[in-house]
């Protein structure tokens, strides 16, 4: 196997800073994109390779021809990207790792658990902030223990803005996530879209309001836990009953193929200005309630999200070469366990 690892979408910020923590823990990155000027600026940072592909399908065949050893794929919407991405890593038994946090892109990597695990290649998928910080803290309160009855997961990311685009992956997942969903009785349904609003006081004092959002931390914590009620919400949801009453008629327009990818190509082209972290840490939370009534409530204390979602794909990277994973289809914390968490710079607090 190659030691190389492949960073699609190579200029754009998560591909950025995963290709930085990269080149910290010495290990040879190359950089995907369409763009040879802004691929060779990005390397620039991390001095890191290059190569040019002009679509998803030229990347695939590049991925074919030159057998790298992981792919890191960055470039969303994740459930148009990674279905040809996985392929063409399945092809040459290449690694895959990709920052999917939405029901649909992660079910879509799961459904390809048996293929993966017969190809004898990982694929790791929710590998940003969202997903492992809030995993891991369910992972690390449920080691040992029989399943619990019910989770709920709150994600309070900080994260500083830089000026630019949007982009195609956080609108794809914010807008695949537009119908609530829950786990209910070990089966996802519906639910109302940024409902269950609790008021939260972090561990450093300050407090946030976190919402239901039907991120991929729903799917992670399920499979992490075996709990039949799974709930999960964010600081990043309104809870305003104005929004929550526009929901329903939004959500049944973006049900048109047509229209959602239409939506995702125009709202990912809305520049935002540059802003400063909010706060000082970004935050796992998680509470988990057992069938006899016990409750247990811990926290995974990190910094700049943004800084974390590249330092997970690069740790999960180096421990693929290694030979440290499994064949089949995992989120982070499934297959390497909640000390990920803490190897990429959290810190647990537990109650």
């Amino acid at each position: 196997m190659s030691a190389q690892i492949w960073v699609l979408g190579g200029t754009g910020r998560s591909g950025r800073a995963i290709a930085a923590q990269l080149a910290q823990r010495g290990l040879p990155a190359v950089l995907v994109g369409r763009d040879a000027k802004r691929l060779h600026a990005a390397a620039e940072q991390s001095a890191a390779e290059t190569l040019v592909a002009p679509s998803l399908a030229a990347a695939a065949s590049e991925i074919r021809r030159q057998r790298p050893g992981v792919v890191i794929n960055t470039v969303g919407p994740f459930t148009a990207t990674a279905p040809a991405v996985v392929d063409a890593c399945r092809d040459v038994r290449c690694h895959y790792i990709d920052l999917a946090n939405d029901v649909a892109a992660l079910s879509a990597v799961f459904d390809m658990h048996d293929a993966a695990t017969r190809a004898g290649h990982t694929l790791v998928t929710g590998a940003g902030f969202g997903v492992t910080a809030t995993e891991s803290v369910v992972v690390k309160l449920c080691e040992g223990r029989p399943a619990p009855l019910r989770v709920r997961v709150d994600m309070v990311p900080s994260l500083a803005m830089e000026e630019g685009t949007v982009g195609e992956a956080l609108i794809g997942t914010l807008l695949g996530g537009l119908e609530g969903r829950r786990i209910t009785e070990g089966r996802l349904t519906r639910a109302q879209m940024f409902g269950d609003a609790v008021r939260l006081t972090l561990p450093d004092g300050s407090q946030v309001t976190t919402a239901s959002m039907p991120l991929g931390e729903l799917l992670a914590a399920q499979r992490a836990s075996g709990a039949r009620h799974v709930l999960s919400a964010s600081s990043e949801a309104p809870s305003s009953f104005v929004i929550r009453a526009m929901m329903p008629a939004v959500s049944m327009l973006m049900r048109s193929e047509w229209l959602r990818s239409f939506t995702v190509r125009r709202l990912a082209r809305v520049r935002v200005k540059a802003r400063k972290r909010p706060r000082d840490h970004s935050w796992g939370h998680a509470t988990i309630i057992w069938p006899d009534g016990e409750t247990r409530e811990g926290w995974l204390r990190l910094g700049d999200a943004q800084e974390y979602t590249g330092a997970v794909p690069a740790e999960i990277a180096r421990r693929l070469l290694a030979g440290e994973g499994s064949p089949g289809a995992y989120t982070p914390a499934a297959l390497f366990g909640p000390a990920l968490a803490e190897s990429c710079g959290g810190e647990y607090l537990l109650a």
